[in-house]
């Protein structure tokens, strides 16, 4: 019963992000043709950069929205439905929330807490994909905590990185602001300061998979001794 009633609402907010996310599509193209050129003037303007980033990152959360389902038909593994539940609620906060919305630059650390959260998200998956892999009977593969949790964590982080080199070259490609080197005053930073978001993603991932993979790992040990 609980699990029919955690499908229901599942699917339910599954539908409403992605509805969500298509009309940001079509707001963002017609703000496009409105939005002036260049860098912003004063806080808070938006310019042409600005909604090409919104189309791009809200069509890329209308595509990987379904990921879970699609990995799930494919390779039969169970994805628990609350896992799936946090997934779409954090491309919600992150896409809608904070590129729709702007709330990257209206929020103060909006950006880091949505890391950190994904962070552990990403490291709790490495814990599912490792029980998928130790379930294939052919492999006949018996890990011990440690090594599930180094494995989950080297995963979370790697998909940080990957995310990093995505942001580089996306603004480097389309002129886009994602790394947010250009402050919501329109100052381009150099040096450190043109970094700073960066390492902060960084740094933030690991300090976020660091603590979900040690909850994981304890876990793990103790069911091992039982």
């Amino acid at each position: 019963m609980d699990n029919n009633k955690y499908e229901k609402r599942k699917n339910v907010i599954l539908w409403i992000v992605f509805l969500l996310l298509l009309a940001s599509i079509g707001y963002a193209v017609y703000m496009f043709f409105q939005a002036p050129d260049g860098t912003a003037q004063h806080e808070g303007e938006r310019v042409k950069s600005d909604y090409v980033l919104m189309i791009l990152q809200c069509l890329f959360g209308a595509v990987v929205i379904f990921l879970p389902k699609k990995v799930e038909d494919h390779f039969e593994i169970r994805i628990p439905n609350m896992i799936e539940i946090v997934y779409f609620i954090f491309l919600y906060c992150a896409i809608f929330l904070g590129e729709v919305r702007n709330y990257y630059f209206r929020v103060p650390y909006w950006d880091m807490i949505l890391h950190f959260f994904s962070a552990g998200m990403l490291g709790a998956i490495g814990f599912i994909l490792i029980d998928f892999i130790t379930g294939i009977k052919k492999l006949n593969l018996r890990l011990s905590p440690f090594f599930v949790s180094f494995f989950s964590f080297c995963f979370a982080i790697t998909c940080g990185v990957i995310w990093e080199i995505y942001e580089f070259l996306a603004d480097g490609i389309l002129g886009t602001n994602m790394q947010k080197f250009i402050t919501a005053n329109g100052e381009v930073l150099v040096g450190r300061e043109a970094l700073g978001d960066t390492m902060e993603d960084i740094i933030v991932n690991t300090v976020g998979a660091l603590l979900v993979v040690t909850i994981g790992y304890f876990y793990l040990r103790k069911i091992k001794k039982h």
